[in-house]
């Protein structure tokens, strides 16, 4: 059976940053992709972030360049996915998931591809 928590979320006004953190525990060792997903009650659930294969990522456009997943984050054991949230915007407002699969393919917009999803730590951004 495979967990994933959540922590990190809070408050911040526009400009500011967060981190977020997703642990894994379970049968995490056939993993081959984990992602941070978002949502907010206007809008279906969206692909922000994904971390594939040895150390590729993939961003959503319109967080690419102020989104990153940390370079320690890793698929192999210990599971440890992050994602620094850098320069936010009252848009980026949201309930923020991490989810992860053990199949290929794991494609960013498609939350169908992900086997497995945390319960959302949320973001609020001011303006």
């Amino acid at each position: 059976q495979v967990q994933l928590v959540e922590s990190g979320g809070g408050s911040v006004q526009a400009g500011g940053s967060l981190s977020l953190s997703c642990a894994a525990s379970g049968n995490t060792y056939n993993f081959k992709c984990m992602a941070w997903f978002r949502q907010t009650p206007e809008k279906e659930r969206e692909g922000v972030a994904l971390l594939y294969g040895l150390d590729s990522t993939d961003y959503e456009e319109h967080v690419e360049g102020r989104f990153t997943i940390p370079k320690d984050s890793s698929l192999s054991t210990p599971i440890s996915l992050g994602l620094q949230m850098n320069s936010l915007k009252p848009e980026d407002t949201a309930v923020y998931y991490c989810a992860a699969s053990y199949i290929y393919p794991c494609r960013l917009g498609l939350q169908e591809d992900f086997e497995f999803w945390g319960q959302g730590t949320q973001v609020t951004v001011s303006s």
